[in-house]
């Protein structure tokens, strides 16, 4: 198991006795100090990753975005249209008091109650807190008082982060009673911005996949279909119009393929731009938290509320951030990668961009070899208990978390570290390759999926298409596969990313449409269960 055959049997003995007398007593003493919780909420490891290339500190403060004004905005006539609004055009509707924050938590509410059983996307509806969050923007709005584009914006948590007073289930039945005393970083600066939580979206089983202790969550655009990712929640409601927006978390894929699959704009921002004090922890090396929106432009507003420096997060910093509505793409250059989409290329190109072949180069042969060594290992130090006394007995899923985990409890503490030394080796080689100030390429792609992670780089996940579905029962049905890119930028680069996915979405409107859920054609239904199957390698999404 450990591949030590070099050793000979005198040695594996003195091995055996060392342990016994040495090893055994500090990891229980260590056990007893910091692993009798789950979740790695507590006593983050000080072995802290900085995914910057540029060593520079900076302020916040001193970079303000300038949003742009939907003058002459008027109120459309069905709740429908109002619930697909962007969060500037809501937030404009609001400002001009053609709308008032409780009315508009009053639209996205009822389509939790309508449209969330139907999606399996929603664990807790947060409806009393909501009110009383509409109310208060409402009256500061009334007093003249303005804190900004989020405010009165009805919006969805991730289930992995904790708000007071609600459960924080993990989307797992061992932890769905789970009341934690936190309140989590990112939905203080929610909170201070004004926003509205009106649910905790599902979060796959202890942020693995799509299947939690109520279900398994769909694809809006094709129900058959389940929306894979930990944070199917966030990106399934956001498509359906049951949230305008919602933050997600990402390890390794699980803001990419949810959005990819259910057609949300998305971004995975660099690696420790935003804090994470009270979310459930995988890998403090590895965890995200971004957010599922309509469009970059939403992006760029629910980036710019929640990033800056967690006091409480030691791997969270301030990030001198260009404002992304200021960016001249005119003077960037950008790789295409050989699985890029070409219309993506020629409607950047005829905006201005200088476009050009591309490859990523490195020599690293396993990232995700890299990634499951880092991932399972601090993976299990957070759940170290719940392995111990068995809970992983319950896990929804035998072949996920606890095959994984078992495996982990082997690997040496020497081969995790050699696998940080390999994950080094790689940044340095993408850092030494990346010669563009971005490129375009499959957002899906597991390789880049695991390489982005590991290296700490945003990617923005851009709706550009549909399709039809496979094996449609019908000519007629509006269910559709949609098709999206990924627009990938170097660590601290987010803006440069958001800008090109708004410059791409100026001109194209696949990020408007509305999936079919109240009418997916003639003569076609949904099988319950449903009878299409994902290939493996998708279900991937942490």
């Amino acid at each position: 198991m450990l591949d030590t055959g070099f050793f000979n049997d005198c040695k594996k003995l003195e091995i055996q006795k060392g342990a016994q007398d040495f090893n055994i007593p500090i990891i229980r003493s260590n056990r007893k100090l910091v692993a009798t919780e789950n979740g790695g909420l507590r006593n983050p490891s000080p072995l802290v990753f900085n995914s910057s290339w540029d060593a520079k500190e900076v302020k916040q403060g001193t970079d303000k975005f300038n949003y742009p004004v939907y003058s002459g905005i008027q109120r459309p006539k069905n709740d429908e249209d109002i619930a697909f609004m962007s969060i500037l055009e809501l937030g404009q509707l609001l400002k001009e008091k053609l709308i008032t924050s409780a009315e508009l938590t009053g639209i996205f509410l009822d389509r939790l109650k309508r449209y969330g059983p139907v999606l399996e996307s929603v664990i807790t509806i947060t409806e009393e807190l909501a009110y009383q969050q509409a109310k208060e923007a409402d009256q500061l709005l009334s007093k003249g008082k303005y804190l900004g584009p989020l405010q009165g914006i009805p919006y969805g948590l991730k289930d992995i982060i904790v708000v007071p007073n609600y459960p924080t289930t993990w989307g797992s039945k061992s932890f769905k009673d789970q009341v934690l005393d936190l309140e989590a970083w990112v939905y203080k600066r929610l909170k201070s911005a004004g926003a509205v939580l009106i649910a905790k979206l599902v979060a796959g089983s202890l942020a693995y996949d799509d299947i939690w202790f109520g279900g398994r969550t769909r694809n809006p655009w094709n129900m058959e279909e389940f929306s894979t990712g930990s944070s199917a929640g966030p990106a399934s409601c956001t498509s359906a119009g049951i949230v305008p927006f919602a933050v997600g978390s990402e390890t390794v894929g699980s803001i990419t393929y949810p959005a990819a699959r259910c057609g949300v704009t998305a971004l995975r921002p660099t690696f420790g731009a935003v804090g994470r004090t009270g979310v459930m922890s995988i890998s403090e090396s590895l965890d995200k938290l971004g957010p599922f929106c309509r469009s970059a432009a939403d992006c760029v507003v629910v980036l710019d509320a929640i990033r800056g420096k967690d006091p409480d997060d030691l791997s969270s910093r301030d990030i001198a951030l260009v404002d992304p509505f200021s960016v001249d793409i005119t003077k960037l250059t950008v790789g295409y990668l050989e699985d890029a989409d070409k219309e993506v290329v020629n409607v950047l190109q005829s905006k201005g961009v200088k476009m050009v072949p591309f490859d990523l180069k490195y020599t690293v042969d396993s990232a995700q070899g890299i990634v499951n060594f880092t991932m399972d290992v601090d993976m299990l130090a957070h759940f170290d208990e719940w392995q111990r006394s068995n809970k992983d007995d319950e896990f929804e899923a035998e072949d996920q978390w606890p095959l994984e985990l078992r495996r982990a409890r082997v690997i040496t503490a020497v081969d995790y570290i050699q696998a940080q030394r390999a994950r080094s080796k790689l940044i340095q080689e993408v850092r030494e390759s990346f010669k563009v100030d971005a490129f375009i390429g499959d957002a899906t792609d597991w390789e880049k999926v695991c390489v982005g992670n590991l290296v700490g780089m945003p990617v923005v996940v851009v709706p550009i298409g549909f399709k039809k579905i496979p094996n449609a029962p019908t000519d007629d049905t509006r269910r559709r596969t949609t098709i999206t890119t990924g627009i990938y930028a170097p660590p601290d680069c987010d803006h440069v990313a958001l800008a090109l996915a708004m410059a791409y979405q100026s001109v194209t409107n696949h990020h408007k449409q509305h999936p079919p859920i109240d009418n997916i054609g003639p003569n076609d239904s949904i099988p319950n269960p449903p009878t299409s199957m994902i290939p493996a390698r998708q279900l991937r999404g942490y």
